[in-house]
């Protein structure tokens, strides 16, 4: 059961950052070289969600959002917390790559007639990536962690499982090593 749960984790947590990376770099660069109005709502959205505790955020998405008339299944309001809150911290991370380069390489691409897409791909993602690595690596990890938070709605992962295990035997101290070597592991 407990390997059932790693799997689930994993899928949570790897959907959450393939999607989240996508919104990390959408947000960095609207926030970059977007409009004023546009750069004005990613920080918003940046400041709201890296302020408030995911728990919360959570609870808003599975809670909260019914009240709108979104009702959402625990494993889909997970994945879509894990996204937006990944989004948020990647957007900085990211936001701070692109911001390393320098603005001489950006005109050499210009100059040399690429397009502003040409640019963005070849001049400036590749090496910003280079650059946040580890950063976006740490908040990949952090991610994966912080996706046990998501069993307080009964979606499905490695702690989830692991509650429903303990509850079954009342072995909590067996049951929650396993789950920190599990993650460690992970």
């Amino acid at each position: 059961q407990l390997l059932v749960g790693v799997w689930l984790t994993i899928q949570l947590s790897f959907g959450a950052m393939a999607i989240g990376l996508l919104v990390s770099i959408i947000c960095a660069l609207l926030k970059t070289s977007g409009p004023k109005p546009v750069q004005w709502v990613v920080n918003i959205y940046v400041e709201l969600i890296r302020n408030t505790p995911f728990l919360v955020q959570i609870f808003f998405i599975f809670f909260g959002l019914p009240a709108l008339g979104l009702r959402l299944y625990p494993n889909e309001a997970a994945l879509l917390a894990l996204i937006i809150n990944f989004g948020a911290y990647g957007t900085e991370i990211i936001r701070a790559g692109i911001e390393s380069i320098n603005r001489g390489q950006i005109e050499a691409g210009i100059a040399l007639g690429l397009k502003p897409l040409q640019v963005f791909r070849y001049i400036i993602i590749k090496p910003a990536l280079r650059a946040i690595y580890p950063a976006l690596t740490s908040q990949f990890i952090y991610l994966m962690l912080t996706s046990s938070v998501v069993s307080v709605i009964s979606a499905d992962d490695l702690t989830a499982v692991g509650n429903q295990i303990q509850s079954a035997t009342f072995a909590a101290f067996e049951v929650y090593l396993i789950i920190t070597v599990m993650y460690l592991v992970l």
